[in-house]
């Protein structure tokens, strides 16, 4: 008795892991917290096994809801601008890795600002495509969200000190304030970011990206 069996190609037979993009596709599908957002699921994830940089950021803004690229606002020209990369290199999937807290956009809280992130991306996924992300020797913290998830215990009492003590969490992490408007109070009230701590973050982030290229 012949059986006939569904072909898979070598590297598939030799490696079962299911292809990055796949399991990128599943993340991007996810309807998980759908029925807290107030215009549905779209979740906003670049990434690739090769990003050497990667951006974990709060949650998607009203904007980049309606186009799914991340950090496509006046924040995110903010943060090209501290980084001093171009949109180019920004959006190079084979350099940079872009996943926020909660990966849909959570609607406008009643107070002022959008609602904190949803908390089901970072429980369901964020181990889950970290474990692929083999490549990544520097990891953006970007705003108070992500920096209490991945520094835990040793996150400083307050976001400003937290930042202050960037270079505690090297080579692993480097915590950053949001790069909203909202915080431009923040930046005039401690200058000492903009000249002390974007230079070494510049040279960081270069000096991965130029190895990589290299």
């Amino acid at each position: 008795m012949f059986f006939a069996f569904p072909y898979l190609p070598f590297e598939l037979l030799m490696n079962p892991k299911r292809p990055f993009h796949s399991f990128l596709n599943d993340i991007r599908a996810c309807t998980l917290c759908e029925k807290f957002l107030p215009f549905g699921a779209r979740p906003v994830v670049r990434a690739n096994p090769s990003c050497r940089l990667l951006i974990i950021g709060q949650a998607p803004g009203n904007l980049v809801h309606q186009t799914g690229i991340p950090f496509n606002d006046p924040s995110g020209d903010r943060l090209r601008n501290w980084l001093y990369i171009d949109r180019a290199t920004f959006y190079d999937d084979s350099r940079i890795a872009i996943m926020p807290m909660g990966f849909c956009y959570p609607g406008k809280n009643p107070k002022g600002g959008d609602n904190p992130p949803r908390p089901e991306c970072a429980s369901h996924w964020h181990k889950k495509l970290m474990e692929q992300l083999t490549a990544v020797e520097l990891t953006l913290l970007v705003g108070r969200y992500s920096q209490l998830y991945y520094l835990g215990e040793k996150a400083k009492k307050s976001g400003t000190e937290t930042i202050m003590a960037w270079s505690e969490y090297l080579p692993k992490f480097f915590p950053l304030p949001h790069p909203s408007w909202r915080n431009n109070a923040w930046l005039r009230k401690n200058p000492w970011f903009e000249k002390e701590v974007l230079p070494c973050l510049r040279e960081r982030v270069h000096e991965i990206l130029h190895n990589l290229s290299g």
